[in-house]
């Protein structure tokens, strides 16, 4: 259970392609150099029709109690999405969500928030950061031949769960290489995007859930 809340809390809360929190500066006011990379990253999302994703999240709990690595990929088109993950689907067509979970045959329907607050891996890529978050750029690393800008955030918002998140920013394409969140209570999640396709061909009734292709499934409609 802890798993499939981790996805999804990854990919809606900042999470997956390119949330973060991180740690303001001492005067408690944004870097502007940070700023130029994550509006570089939104602007590359907005050119594109459609993404796909693949990525790799690794579990680690509080003083190393738990260590766990799983596989996943994501479709972002516009405010569409699908998450796929080790017996896990997530999906949406910004009006119903579906949560289907495979070990027990259940869908859980509900409808989309509407709200601001809401976090979506479609708002991941825009410009998000502006309002709930603080962030600085920490210097550039290079791994595997590219070089990573490294974006640290905190959320404006002390009451998260999560303190703060390191994302790593692949300055060529300007796409999320890794993201790391930190709660307050020592766990700890890595995403690791392993490829990532742009304008890759994304039907649209991917968005949707067909219990006909599901024998037996238990719906539970919270709508």
């Amino acid at each position: 259970m802890m798993m499939k809340k981790t996805v999804l809390t990854g990919l809606i809360m900042c999470g997956m392609v390119f949330g973060a929190s991180a740690q303001a500066s001492s005067a408690g006011k944004n870097d502007p150099k940070a700023k130029v990379v994550l509006d570089g990253v939104s602007k590359r999302f907005k050119s594109l029709k459609s993404v796909i994703a693949n990525f790799v999240l690794k579990v680690e709990g509080a003083n190393n109690s738990v260590s766990d690595t799983k596989k996943g990929s994501v479709y972002v088109k516009g405010s569409k999405y699908k998450v796929i993950m080790d017996g896990q689907e997530i999906i949406s067509d910004n009006k119903t969500s579906w949560t289907y979970a495979k070990d027990v045959n259940e869908v859980t329907i509900s409808n989309v928030d509407q709200s601001n607050n809401s976090m979506t891996p479609a708002k991941i890529f825009t410009n998000f950061y502006d309002k709930d978050f603080l962030y600085r750029l920490n210097g550039e690393t290079t791994e595997k031949g590219k070089v990573l800008q490294n974006i640290e955030l905190t959320p404006t918002d002390k009451s998260k769960n999560f303190f703060k998140v390191l994302v790593d920013v692949d300055k060529k394409n300007q796409t999320l290489a890794r993201m790391k969140v930190f709660e307050k209570n020592g766990n700890r999640y890595t995403y690791e995007i392993t490829n990532f396709t742009p304008n890759g061909a994304v039907k649209d009734d991917l968005f949707t859930f067909d219990v006909k292709k599901y024998p037996n499934v238990e719906v539970v409609d919270l709508r």
